[in-house]
């Protein structure tokens, strides 16, 4: 079956890419990445074209956690799905259905982009890259949960003598507790048989979801608001995070092959932002006008007053210290590591302004768009 062939040309592609799947929490990103990108082995050789295409020869585990670091406030709920317990197949179908901007509508919205003859390249190289990010999101079941304490947000627990809670236990204490080398992550993860992925790759995303749900409506009666978690927790807990994991990128693997396997490459994919970057009409402009400069790419300079890194990048402040800043670069990728020598400095920046959530922002991913004066 070409889908399930494993050639060492893909076998070497798919072993990168869950690491990166979730993060902004350093310990899951790598198992993540890893597993996810084993499993895309399970990709047709056309699709693995057409996929590499639209991301202009990117690795599905270079834009991974794209969704996450493109910080947009009108895909914040994009990536779960909030809903009360006790709900059974049924209602729970009819509750996500009549919901609006979670998870599943943005599947469902980036595949119908992905399909659309008519949608530029650009814009199907965004909607590729939610869904690369989304289905990974959907089979994490704390993403598929409650409202009122934010997904596990707010249920404080202890593990491995530290402070967490429910929802980074399952996004990373679990599997970071494991420090499973890469060998063994392959060794362990990939034990999926042929009838398993056959089925989960006939699964709708509602399935997907209801599985996550199902989960976080038991996790939720596993752990209570200050409990220790025991080995015994770990033991039980860390075989389903495993399955999640494997099925999501088996999964994934099958969404892509059933929107690509029998599409064309486009010829050229060009990067907006670069495009705009490279402009001859880049508007050099004062640090205080920044805020009536929303859509536009601009240079501007200023003093970096403050500066956090959240893991995923650095956020960098001009202007003032946060949250009083007049803006806030995002250093992203290469980008990142001059985030360690830029307090007190005053550095010149171009890129594109966006709007998050009602400040100005700039992402820099390329170290020649930052220069220190």
């Amino acid at each position: 079956h070409n889908a399930l062939q494993r050639t060492q040309t893909h076998h070497s592609i798919s072993l990168r890419i869950c690491f990166l799947w979730l993060r902004r929490n350093a310990g899951y990103q790598e198992q993540w990445h890893q597993e996810l990108h084993r499993n895309s082995v399970h990709l047709t050789s056309n699709t693995a074209y057409v996929v590499s295409a639209y991301l202009n020869g990117q690795a599905m585990s270079d834009v991974a956690t794209w969704a996450d670091e493109n910080r947009n406030p009108k895909t914040a709920g994009w990536h779960y799905l909030n809903l009360p317990l006790g709900l059974s197949h049924e209602a729970f179908v009819s509750a996500v259905s009549q919901s609006d901007n979670n998870v599943y509508t943005a599947i469902l919205k980036t595949e119908a982009s992905l399909k659309d003859k008519n949608l530029s390249a650009e814009a199907k190289n965004e909607a590729l890259k939610y869904l690369i990010h989304l289905v990974g999101d959907a089979h994490q079941p704390m993403h598929v949960s409650r409202k009122e304490d934010k997904g596990g947000n707010t249920i404080q627990v202890r593990f491995d003598n530290k402070g967490t809670n429910l929802h980074s236990l399952w996004d990373s204490k679990l599997i970071d507790h494991e420090g499973l080398s890469e060998q063994d992550i392959a060794k362990n993860y990939d034990v999926a048989t042929l009838a398993q992925i056959k089925q989960w790759q006939a699964d709708s995303p509602m399935e997907w979801l209801w599985e996550s749900y199902q989960i976080s409506s038991e996790l939720y009666g596993s752990a209570k608001p200050g409990q220790t978690i025991s080995d015994a927790y770990y033991q039980k807990y860390i075989q389903v995070t495993r399955s999640r994991i494997d099925q999501a990128g088996i999964r994934l693997a099958g969404e892509l092959n059933k929107l690509f396997n029998s599409a064309s490459a486009p010829a050229v994919v060009s990067s907006p932002k670069a495009s705009a970057q490279n402009a001859a009409d880049v508007s050099v402009i004062k640090l205080e006008d920044i805020k009536n400069a929303t859509g536009k790419t601009v240079t501007v300079s200023g003093k970096v007053f403050s500066s956090k890194d959240i893991g995923s990048m650095v956020l960098v402040n001009l202007g003032a210290a946060y949250p009083n800043q007049l803006l806030t670069v995002a250093l992203k990728g290469r980008a990142k590591e001059l985030g360690k020598q830029l307090d007190d400095k005053t550095i010149t920046v171009s890129g594109e302004v966006i709007d998050y959530k009602g400040k100005p922002e700039i992402i820099v991913t390329d170290t020649a768009n930052l220069k220190i004066k």
